[in-house]
């Protein structure tokens, strides 16, 4: 739990941030590369359990021994991907109270009072958002959205879940029920399918989902949805994967071994998959360093996370903080931390990201020098952090990038989503634009015109 948040809403958990472990042991351990425990982690995190709050001095170690790891695995470059963000709808019942990305499904029933504020995108519409992005010189497109009744994987879901004895019971309604239908998993992905664009969609809770009413697994809704055009999967719904955080920030969410498990079936159906952790609100120390341990056990098994992404709690417009089980997120130091523990603990994880839209540009620079090698994207279009009150934008061109980056003395590369292609920029070759992307030609994004798009589908 963040310090912001100590006398607030404190939830009787067993895993606690106790250990027999000291700080100087398990930095130790990290600056000699072995293998963190959980108490390790722990022991990190908190700059020592043995005294309160975070030691300036010993947190400082701890980001130094990080960048030194970082420097070691993967040099002094600095990612980023040119990449938009298309989520398909608002809509969603889950009832997660660290999210303001959602909408009553309700709201969107074709008699409804049309004043939610919220969204549904048909296949058609998303096919328009990237095909104009695709022009723009965007190599990636990110997809994540929240879990509308009418979105079935494909047709032959649908069937199955319309012929279903209490449809109602999977949380289905038909689309003819609402103003707008998403359409089917398959074909938002078959559309997103943009001349060859990295299409970057479906988390395990989408495909839970997507696999509701059915003895599915989780490999064969994703070989279906690899087979219409899907690239990767994000590993988001992760939060923290603790079921006693869980069953407090949302409660209506799948399970750990759940989620592990729908992460084990995308990489078995050859996609490959990246790693979250949503950090700063009910959770301790404890339930990150054991978020950590999991994450790694996965990778150890499977091998195919290519990157770790921490993503600080933005509480401002949350239900958390709204019922008073917050009053703050993360502390800069915490922020910190958290980056450099990650890289230390994660020693089967090449890529570690930090977040301009959690963290401002200020802020995610140092943390540049925590232990992340990973600068985000472009995104075009941020929803979700914006809804729930962030302020640090929605956009970054490739000449943000060159700026930032070579304002810290590192060196600014493209790269794909899978990390196997990569573009170094020369500070010195103006203008700075795109060139991954299946349209790329190096013309600087806001200079590109656009073709004009047909008006929306109704």
């Amino acid at each position: 739990m963040s310090d912001a948040d100590a006398a607030v809403g404190d939830p009787d958990f067993e895993h606690v941030p106790e250990t027999d472990q000291s700080f100087e042991n398990a930095l130790a351990k990290a600056r000699n590369g072995h293998r963190l425990t959980v108490d390790d982690g722990v022991e990190l995190l908190t700059t020592g359990t043995d005294r309160a709050g975070i030691d300036p001095v010993r947190k400082e170690r701890v980001l130094e021994a990080a960048d030194h790891r970082r420097a070691d695995v993967v040099g002094d470059d600095v990612t980023f991907v040119v990449n938009l963000n298309n989520n398909v709808t608002t809509a969603c019942d889950t009832g997660c109270l660290f999210c303001n990305f959602k909408d009553r499904a309700s709201a969107f029933e074709a008699d409804a009072p049309d004043d939610h504020g919220g969204f549904t995108k048909t296949p058609a519409e998303s096919r328009r958002a990237v095909e104009d992005a695709v022009e723009l010189g965007i190599s990636e497109v990110c997809s994540v959205s929240g879990l509308h009744p009418a979105f079935a994987l494909d047709a032959d879901h649908r069937e199955l879940l319309e012929s279903a004895a209490d449809p109602g019971r999977l949380n289905y309604r038909p689309p003819e029920a609402y103003t707008t239908s998403p359409g089917t998993y398959a074909e938002q992905v078959r559309a997103m399918s943009v001349d060859g664009v990295h299409v970057h969609s479906v988390t395990p809770e989408e495909a839970y989902h997507a696999r509701r009413g059915t003895d599915w697994s989780y490999e064969a809704v994703y070989r279906r949805l690899r087979s219409a055009g899907l690239d990767s999967a994000p590993g988001t719904a992760a939060e923290i994967l603790v079921d006693e955080v869980r069953d407090v920030i949302c409660p209506g969410k799948m399970d750990t071994a759940e989620w592990l498990d729908a992460m084990e079936g995308a990489m078995a159906a050859g996609l490959p998959v990246t790693a979250t952790i949503m950090y700063g609100h009910v959770e301790n120390e404890m339930h990150r360093a054991m978020h950590l341990k999991r994450v790694r056990d996965l990778q150890d098994r499977t091998g195919n996370i290519t990157e770790f992404v921490p993503l600080s709690f933005v509480h401002q417009r949350t239900p958390l903080y709204d019922r008073g089980l917050v009053s703050g997120g993360a502390t800069d130091a915490e922020d910190e931390l958290m980056i450099a523990v990650s890289r230390l603990f994660l020693d089967n994880v090449e890529n570690v990201q930090t977040s301009w839209v959690k963290f401002g540009d200020e802020k995610s620079l140092k943390t540049l020098s925590c232990g992340a090698n990973d600068f985000m994207g472009t995104l075009l279009s941020e929803e979700i952090t914006k809804r729930a009150g962030g302020d640090y934008g929605e956009f970054r061109s490739v000449a943000d990038y060159v700026e930032m980056v070579t304002a810290i003395g590192r060196r600014p590369v493209e790269r794909s989503t899978d990390y196997e292609r990569r573009r170094p920029i020369d500070p010195d070759d103006a203008p700075y634009g795109p060139r991954l992307g299946p349209r790329a030609d190096g013309t600087p994004m806001l200079d590109r015109s656009l073709p004009s798009s047909p008006a929306a589908d109704d």
